[in-house]
């Protein structure tokens, strides 16, 4: 097997398991960006999963080819009116923000569960059949050598997780909104003095994560399980906040480190394919992505800052 074999292989595999964990890894920047710490991104996964498969379930005959993304906006909606009881409980109310984010993750595991039983009677939903599925790319494809290798065996919402990182890097550090969310993120305080509304923007920063979480989760389940159950998010919202903390809480920083541990858990499925991974056992390949995000926080990304004022509750008239 030659090289240009092998990156055809592991390129569109690398997308296609970076996806859901560049939408989830920008909402993330966006909250942490305005000062609250999300640590609910998994369970802003799990419920934009579970509300995708279902929704497409419900769909199918309804919306036929468009099914998939009819089921991503129903699944970002869940999502963002999951990420309120986040953004009253940690602004309005000024409860720690971990334990909020906490809880989010553990009343979205278990209200999911619970309607999948009491819908299905069963512990996981019925298997999609109108998910996001392999494309060529029409024209791009056709491109010499590039084509091939980025737009050939290819999904779409790989493309547009890359392009709304580009849309919220711009959002973010060239609009009036990002230079008032990064404000509020850094200096409360001196934001309110100036007119900010604070409790504003950071209630929109985290209605906006829950939206990106839940559809990271969305395209999870229809491009990659294609059902819902227990085990359908199993880490990837804590590798999406890992990959926001790498990315330096950078939406393009954020975008490539997501591609990274997108790398790492395609190696579990296409690792026996690889002549320099066929030997080694597959159990190691399913840790890996594991091990690789440990490993990346803990050594390897340099001093990383977060917003001077996140995680800190904002009290008007504070200092």
């Amino acid at each position: 097997m030659g090289i240009m074999d092998m990156l055809a292989i592991i390129i569109p595999s690398t997308m296609l398991w970076a996806a859901p964990l560049i939408f989830t890894a920008l909402g993330g920047t966006f909250s942490e960006r305005s000062g609250v710490v999300n640590i609910g991104l998994e369970g802003l996964m799990v419920i934009g999963a579970f509300s995708a498969i279902v929704s497409n379930l419900a769909f199918d005959s309804t919306f036929g080819s468009m099914t998939p993304w009819i089921s991503l906006l129903v699944a970002m909606a869940i999502g963002a009116l999951l990420s309120v009881f986040h953004a009253v409980a940690s602004i309005t109310f000024r409860a720690d923000q971990v334990v909020s984010g906490v809880a989010i993750n553990l009343l979205a595991i278990g209200a999911a569960l619970f309607l999948v039983k009491f819908i299905y009677g069963k512990g996981q939903t019925d298997a999609i059949q109108k998910g996001f599925h392999k494309i060529d790319i029409p024209i791009l494809s056709d491109i010499p050598l590039i084509g091939k290798l980025f737009f050939s065996n290819t999904y779409y919402t790989s493309y547009v997780a890359i392009i709304v990182a580009f849309i919220a890097w711009y959002v973010i550090f060239k609009t009036p909104f990002g230079l008032r969310l990064r404000s509020v993120g850094e200096h409360p305080m001196a934001a309110d003095t100036m007119g900010v509304n604070v409790t504003k923007i950071r209630y929109i920063a985290v209605i906006l994560s829950g939206a990106l979480g839940g559809i990271g989760g969305g395209v999870y389940a229809q491009s990659i399980t294609s059902d819902f159950s227990h085990a359908t998010i199993s880490g990837q919202g804590f590798m999406a906040l890992a990959a926001m903390i790498f990315g330096k809480w950078h939406p393009l920083g954020a975008m490539g480190a997501a591609l990274f541990f997108g790398f790492a858990q395609s190696l579990s499925i296409i690792g026996s394919s690889l002549p320099f991974l066929e030997n080694i056992p597959n159990v190691y390949l399913l840790i890996a992505p594991y091990v690789l995000t440990i490993l990346a926080l803990t050594g390897f990304i340099g001093r990383a800052d977060a917003p001077k004022a996140s995680g800190v509750p904002y009290i008007k008239g504070s200092r």
